[in-house]
């Protein structure tokens, strides 16, 4: 035990040793120490005035100048997304600029660009109105001659065939009549003409049909551009349309009508001459807005080619100093007003760091008085920190997903970085397979650089981030695929040739005859005379199942060793005695016994039943075992495991809560009088230690949790030990399917002489490798494997009930703390 005490301590084994620490920093100096502290990143401030809102603290008229720059600086990029600008990839160097100086920059710039974009806005409307001026005054002028030519035609074919006899000016209807004399006065007809969007000119045409009884003519025709809308920025498609009519009644319709769909309407004179002059000088007026829309363009572009060189170092320096100022709101200031108060928590090792750059903080800020740092108790427990590098943070990750560790608690991540992906390989096991994974994992870590400066997808961030994983796990995958002997579902006589062959010299049809045993087995992994033969699936059946026990039985004992070393860690003797010892004997007595019979039987090839031995192990202790004995004294070595089993779980259950129970009335026999001895001392007055031992001990409450904690262990041992056969499951019907995908897909195309069916084959069997045994099978494995490491293996020893450390740094702020 000494040996084991004196060996030195892994970083990543149990967290950093934590303290508690208060600064009290001059006022003057405040911001600058705060801003080194940031840069550092080891400091955890607590907040100290959690009791007021945001708008009462000291410096929230900072933070809201600091949030405003930020909108500034969105509206800059916004801007320069809309434009098609880029900033350049690094920031360019330029002396550092105070706040107040970088404000009064971003409000001239914004100002500048909201100016020039009211001066475009308007530019850009005029120059819409008049190119949707000349589109109109191009149709309308092809509808109105049309529309004359007609109307010649109609009145000189009245007059020859219907008003060419006197007699029948008598006879003539009304509507004739009528018709004839409107012909004759064209003034009574009326025209509107404008533009209005594709998408809405049939609803338009049937509210002027509806509006007017009918008594209009619609015409329209599509316009030969499309028009930019400036408030979407986006090509509009729109139909000049000219609408007939007679009636000053009609006219005020068809007017409100045109405003509500938002048509725009443009006076088209009847006169040729005049349109064509007014057509001329929209083109001359079209020509110089282009001219001055260009260059407001170009100037506005050249603006905000000036701010994107600073852009980049603008955000990270209105970010820095806004996390300065919401840190400088979580101190307080002392009775004299003159400095803050500080209180965090720091790691052991960074204190030395901390020190000196509280020391720079108060010589470039001249300030005539040091910041005082000096170590503090706490009451409340530290928070968690492990020191990650690339390769360990993703594991750290996955143990952190169910729960932070508890301060100093044995951390599951170190043996997880070796046990998750060997049990993901044991349930993926193909050396075919696992070299597809290992080289997307090769192609995410040699492009680590470039990836890691882009921003990427949810599913992408995710399986970068779990780049050594993915390396890890498909490295065992190759491992258990040599074990298995199998690539993509085919063995292959790696390590020499088998150890079976067939029984006399006449065997055509090993797989149905059978084989013989002719030499010493095959050196590693699976014999592949095995592949096809009719014992194929009892033998790796039996093989997977047991290999499973052996497995979870191990990693259940290895969580119970490191509960052991948690209780010597914290001190606790009753973890030891009535926690760890029971629970180590009740799970061997009963699983370390049946992998004990695994192993036995393998290596003596013993036909013996373990089913029976273990059913008739509860049922009758004392009966002889017969043909199903496999080692001298089974017989009583079975009925003393029982024994202990039984044992083991009233050991478990009573005397925990009764010393507990015993231990608090010993320690508080004598407080009561101690209090009234010292009168001019109150309870408030009393150590934190002993105000939070003083409490009440509730025995039925600690009864009660230490039951329900045995009975889940004891239950636990069954249940777990049979959910890590979910091993076997897995292996099985990866290899299953993977057989089938080769042989009633790829094997059968090939049977055919026609290259389509080949390559037809060949592409299903691609896809259904790819996107079902690569995709869908590696993510069920992942996910059982999790499963396995959070509750089988976890809940032996891990807590989770801490919380994660995270300091005041700039390099941990993200892009979403604006």
């Amino acid at each position: 035990m000494e040996y084991l005490n004196n060996m030195p301590s892994m970083d990543l084994m149990r967290s950093e040793k934590m303290t508690f620490i208060q600064l009290i920093i001059p006022v003057e100096s405040a911001h600058r120490a705060v801003t080194y502290l940031g840069q550092l990143g080891l400091i955890q401030f607590r907040d100290l005035n959690a009791e007021k809102s945001p708008f009462q603290r000291t410096f929230v008229n900072q933070v809201k100048r600091c949030v405003e720059m930020s909108r500034k600086l969105r509206y800059f990029k916004d801007q320069m997304h809309k434009a098609g600008l880029l900033p350049p990839p690094l920031p360019a160097s330029q002396p550092d600029m105070e706040l107040e100086e970088m404000e009064i920059h971003l409000a001239e710039h914004e100002h500048e660009l909201i100016e020039m974009n009211a001066n475009s806005e308007k530019l850009r409307q005029s120059y819409n109105e008049l190119l949707e001026f000349k589109m109109v005054l191009e149709k309308a002028s092809g509808f109105l001659v049309s529309s004359s030519s007609h109307t010649t035609d109609r009145e000189i074919e009245l007059d020859e065939n219907v008003y060419s006899s006197d007699d029948h000016a008598d006879t003539a209807s009304l509507l004739e009549q009528e018709m004839h004399s409107e012909l004759s006065n064209q003034s009574g007809v009326r025209f509107i003409s404008g533009i209005i969007c594709k998408s809405k000119a049939l609803q338009f045409e049937r509210m002027l049909f509806r509006a007017t009884r009918g008594n209009m003519l619609f015409n329209q025709a599509v316009a030969d551009d499309e028009i930019r809308d400036p408030s979407s920025n986006e090509m509009v498609e729109k139909i000049v349309f000219v609408v007939f009519f007679s009636g000053e009644q009609a006219r005020t319709k068809i007017l409100k009508i045109c405003e509500a769909f938002g048509a725009n309407c443009y006076p088209v004179s009847e006169e040729t001459t005049k349109r064509r002059q007014i057509t001329q000088e929209v083109l001359s007026r079209l020509s110089e807005l282009e001219t001055t829309l260009d260059a407001g363009l170009h100037h506005r572009d050249k603006a905000l080619t000036s701010i994107g060189y600073h852009l980049t170092k603008w955000i990270n320096m209105v970010k820095t100093q806004k996390a300065v100022y919401d840190t400088l709101n979580m101190l307080n200031f002392d009775v004299t007003k003159k400095c803050l108060v500080g209180e965090g928590w720091c790691p052991v090792f960074a204190k030395t760091k901390i020190q000196e750059a509280l020391q720079r903080a108060s010589f470039d800020s001249n300030s005539q008085v040091g910041i005082i740092f000096h170590v503090m108790d706490a009451v409340e427990s530290p928070p968690t920190y492990f020191r990650t590098n690339r390769f360990t943070n993703a594991f750290q990750e996955i143990v952190d997903a169910y729960g932070v560790a508890k301060y100093q608690e044995a951390n599951p991540a170190v043996y997880t970085i070796v046990t998750f992906p060997f049990l993901f390989a044991v349930m993926f096991g193909d050396w075919g397979h696992g070299i597809c994974l290992l080289l997307g994992a090769l192609v995410l870590i040699a492009r680590e650089s470039k990836l890691s400066s882009q921003k990427l997808g949810s599913f992408m961030e995710m399986l970068f981030g779990g780049r050594y994983v993915l390396l890890l796990m498909s490295i065992f995958s190759i491992y258990c695929g040599l074990i298995y002997n199998e690539f993509f579902s085919v063995p292959f006589h790696i390590f020499g040739h088998s150890a079976y062959k067939c029984r006399d010299v006449t065997c055509s049809n090993a797989q149905t005859v059978g084989l013989i045993k002719y030499k010493d087995p095959y050196p590693f992994g699976v014999d592949p005379s095995w592949r096809g033969s009719r014992s194929e699936l009892p033998f790796l059946n039996s093989l997977k199942m047991k290999m499973s026990i052996l497995l979870g039985v191990a990693q259940m004992n290895l969580g119970i060793i490191i509960s052991y070393f948690n209780a010597c860690f914290f001190s606790s003797s009753l973890d030891i005695k009535y926690q760890f010892i029971p629970q180590i004997i009740f799970l061997n007595s009963l699983f370390g016994y049946l992998s004990l019979l695994i192993v036995v039987k393998w290596c003596t090839g013993s036909q013996a039943d373990l089913y029976h031995v273990m059913i008739y192990m509860f049922l009758s202790p004392f009966e002889a075992l017969g043909e199903n004995r496999l080692f001298w004294g089974q017989s009583v070595l079975q009925v003393i495991l029982l024994l202990l089993a039984l044992v083991a779980v009233p050991w478990m259950l009573f005397p925990k809560p009764f010393i507990l129970k015993r231990l608090h009335t010993e320690r508080f026999q004598g407080q009561t009088y101690g209090i009234l001895g010292t009168s001019e001392m109150g309870t408030d007055d009393q150590p934190d230690s002993a105000r939070e031992h003083s409490e009440e001990f509730n025995f039925s409450e600690v009864f009660v949790h230490q039951m329900i904690h045995s009975i889940e262990f004891v239950l636990g041992a069954v249940s777990n030990t049979a959910s890590y056969l979910r091993l076997w499951a897995l292996s099985l019907a990866h290899s299953e399917l993977s057989t089938v995908f080769y042989e009633k897909v790829l094997l059968l195309a090939w049977g055919y002489n026609n290259i389509i069916i080949r390559l037809v084959g060949l592409a299903v069997f691609a896809f259904a490798t790819a996107f079902i045994l690569l995709m869908m099978e590696t993510l069920s494995a992942f996910l059982h494997a999790l499963r396995l490491h959070w509750v089988e293996y976890q809940n032996k020893f891990y807590h989770g009930d801490g919380y994660k450390f995270k300091p005041f740094s700039f390099a941990l702020l993200s892009d979403d703390d604006d």
